[in-house]
């Protein structure tokens, strides 16, 4: 399902699916007491600009691998085991001068109540939309609470119907347990809720009344993970469910504790032990499943992907006039270029393909023909100038996300393909499709960098649909208007090293000076066919409000240019995405925003190894940056669980050209002894189930010995570890606050702002 999911509340760069885990129970060894330690964690201010401040003292034990007759080292491989109390003692000393640093900076408590303050201003915003008997199922953030609720609404999402069917809050009062995901039942009686603790993404599933909202005895458990994420079906008459799931007891050795997903069923009423296989035993290593049924449950289509590097095959089961259920046919394989699929409300099954057409079109097939499928299928919307993002078929329209290099706008067709035009939407915004309602009604969603989300309600059949505004997301308390007022959005575009054109959008206050003296913020992604689209941050109004200048970069190995972007980005091509951040960097200097004193960058997962590898190729361009639970070991990525996911996007050592594009970028093995750095926050969660801690543990060891000076010199290289969180998904509101307090205290230090 390739997604790197938005890191809380607070991401400033994109974290979608990403990067390295190994099997829990391996990996997770030892974290309890590395987690207690790290709570109790206590420091002393420090002067770190005192010639005297130094980096706790780190052990040098060098390893070499010899790859394709060329060898590799590194001096921190000690470093990769969790359970030791020698890791434990050295990422408590981080901890310890981290804590030392932050708490010292005379921005950190006032940022703090700040960030507070607008989150606790916030209004109540929902999303997860589904559509079941009658009645919408959401989840809903409400802050102060730090975790989304499950509410359920009627059939048009009207807020004043609303009643909470599920809070995590009540469950685990310290908040830090998530619902991961929910299907509700085709009568709409039951709820099927994944739950999991410490942003570990380590689910099981749980099955809750609607009625009075008590749980069932039925537990599933392993029925979600990071690496291949989870997904639920239900039978027509709701006794039971489809489900994805991970080896269970002895099934696999440990290794693949976190692989080969498979599919089961789950009878209401009896133990989970007792389950029936379904699907999957032919199914890559890697493979990664969603499950949906069409509305009148004839049909279950099981979604599977081939790992991360958006290789899909669909296969699709039907029941028979007597209810039975007959054999699972592929529709479409690995190689036939099919991304995306959804049933229609018109007997039809949709597909989005991109075989030959690399920004997408969508094809049509008859459920009712038993011999029908997706690579045959009629083409109903061909491939234009916009790639197609998203699209749903409702009654009587086909209405189509269409990307435009990072913006979107929504269009209109017939199911029959026949073009209606383009919903009106203000300019270099997001605009998507959030829910299909009954009908042909739609909630559609809208946001842009300088104006507040927004659900709207559209009736897509209508001749001049005009969007109806809702209160299913208010806009927060610190926009004015619904936004930011003074601020506007701004479209540049960099050259890279090989001549490709990327664009940038530059937020900044209208009538910013162009003389070299801004401090600016700059962030990018570049993986996975991921688009990095207009979106109202609550950390850019920060930002902005400070004086800042924030700049969001669409660089290739997103999608925002459709499947050749894409893969322009990945495997040995993946230097072009950091060559075009680079570019991105030079071009801010060049058109007189700042300089590189004053130049920030910042990055999350995938986004991480982009903050690694453009530090250790051109350090001189940044003051500071912020790499957030990040890859920079690529040798050893593919050893980790979630790594193996990720080969089809960056990459295997075993491919000798491979290896070479791999060590040739990787943030690791490119680190120079004597080279001055900017100064660097790493951020890590104890229970990522994406990325190991252990990459940032290493990289942070690295850079830390590269330059020991550092620290003394006021470019320090620190390492902030979460306790109680994973890869930012399931984070707490309080914990988001924190760790968003401590970067911007960090970023105005360097970049002297106050």
């Amino acid at each position: 399902m390739a997604r790197f999911i938005a890191h809380a509340e607070f991401a400033m760069s994109g974290f979608h699916r990403s990067p390295g885990a190994r099997p829990a129970a391996t990996r997770l060894a030892g974290t309890a007491a590395l987690a207690a330690a790290l709570a109790c964690a206590v420091a002393t201010p420090l002067a770190f600009a005192s010639p005297a401040a130094q980096y706790p003292a780190t052990a040098k034990r060098p390893v070499s691998d010899t790859f394709h007759g060329v060898s590799v080292s590194e001096d921190h491989r000690w470093l990769e085991n969790g359970a030791s109390a020698e890791v434990t003692a050295w990422a408590l000393a981080q901890q310890r001068l981290t804590r030392s640093v932050l708490d010292g900076l005379p921005q950190r408590a006032s940022l703090a109540k700040e960030l507070a303050q607008m989150i606790g201003g916030n209004k109540a915003m929902r999303h997860g939309f589904e559509l079941t008997a009658g009645q919408v199922f959401a989840l809903k953030r409400q802050p102060p609470k730090n975790q989304d609720l499950l509410v359920v609404m009627n059939a048009s999402a009207e807020t004043a119907s609303e009643r909470v069917l599920l809070d995590p809050n009540l469950l685990d009062k310290s908040g830090k347990t998530t619902i991961d995901w929910f299907k509700a039942s085709p009568d709409g009686r039951l709820v099927a809720v994944s739950l999991s603790r410490n942003g570990s993404e380590d689910g099981a599933l749980h099955i809750y009344r609607t009625d009075n909202g008590k749980a069932l005895p039925d537990l599933v458990p392993r029925v979600q993970f990071a690496t291949a994420g989870g997904s639920v079906a239900w039978t027509p008459d709701a006794k039971g469910l489809y489900y994805t799931r991970y080896p269970q007891g002895q099934e696999r050795p440990p290794a693949d504790a976190n692989f080969y997903q498979q599919v089961y069923f789950h009878r209401l009423g009896t133990p989970a032990q007792r389950d029936e296989y379904v699907l999957g035993r032919d199914f890559p290593r890697i493979a990664e499943t969603v499950l949906a049924s069409s509305d009148d449950g004839h049909h279950l289509l099981a979604d599977v992907s081939n790992g991360d590097g958006g290789e899909h095959a669909f296969w699709l089961r039907s029941r028979g006039e007597n209810g039975s259920e007959g054999a699972w046919r592929l529709l479409a394989g690995f190689e036939d270029g099919l991304r995306a699929a959804q049933f229609g409300r018109d007997g039809k099954l949709y597909g989005l393909a991109l075989k030959g057409s690399p920004r997408g079109r969508i094809v049509a097939m008859s459920l009712a023909d038993p011999a029908a499928d997706l690579r045959s299928a009629t083409t109903v919307v061909p491939e234009s100038e916009a790639v197609i993002e998203a699209f749903a078929a409702s009654a009587t329209r086909l209405t189509v996300e269409a990307l435009l290099g990072g913006p979107t706008e929504l269009r209109r067709y017939t199911l029959a393909g026949e073009p209606l035009g383009t919903l009106p939407a203000p300019a270099a915004s997001t605009n998507l499709i959030g829910l299909r309602l009954k009908g042909d009604e739609l909630l559609i969603g809208s946001q842009s960098f300088t104006r507040a989300f927004s659900w709207l309600r559209l009736d897509s059949a209508a001749a001049e649909p005009k969007p109806q505004p809702t209160d299913l997301a208010e806009p927060p308390a610190f926009a004015q208007d619904g936004g930011l007022p003074g601020v506007e959005a701004v479209r540049e575009w960099a050259v890279s090293k090989d001549g490709t054109k990327v664009p940038m959008t530059i937020v900044r206050r209208i009538g910013t000076p162009l003389d070299g003296k801004q401090p600016v913020l700059l962030t990018g992604y570049g993986g996975f066919g991921i688009s990095e689209q207009p979106r109202f941050k609550r950390d850019v109004a920060l930002w902005l409000r400070h004086g800042g200048v924030y700049v969001q970069a669409n660089l290739r190995g997103g999608g925002e240019f459709g499947e050749t972007w894409h893969q322009g980005g990945m495997l040995t091509r993946k230097q072009n995405v950091f060559d075009d951040m680079i570019g991105a960097a030079e071009a801010l200097i060049k058109l007189g925003y700042t300089t590189p004193e004053r130049l920030a960058i910042q990055g999350g997962s995938n986004g991480g190894l982009l903050m690694g590898a453009v530090t250790t190729q051109r350090p001189e361009l940044f003051r500071a940056v912020v790499s957030q639970v990040g890859l920079y070991d690529m040798m050893r990525v593919e050893n980790t669980s979630n790594g193996a996911f990720n080969v089809t996007e960056f990459g295997s050592v075993k491919d000798p050209a491979q290896f070479k594009a791999m060590l040739a970028y990787s943030p690791l093995h490119q680190v120079k002894d004597g080279t001055r750095y900017p100064a660097m926050l790493f951020t890590t969660g104890l229970h990522d189930g994406r990325v190991e801690p252990w990459m940032s543990f290493k990289m942070t060891a690295r850079m830390q010995a590269a330059n020991p000076g550092s620290l003394a010199e006021g470019r320090p290289v620190l390492l902030r570890v979460e306790a109680d969180g994973g890869h930012g998904i399931g984070t707490s509101l309080a914990a988001g606050v924190a760790e968003q307090a401590d970067i911007f205290a960090f970023l105005f230090s360097q970049l002297g702002m106050n």
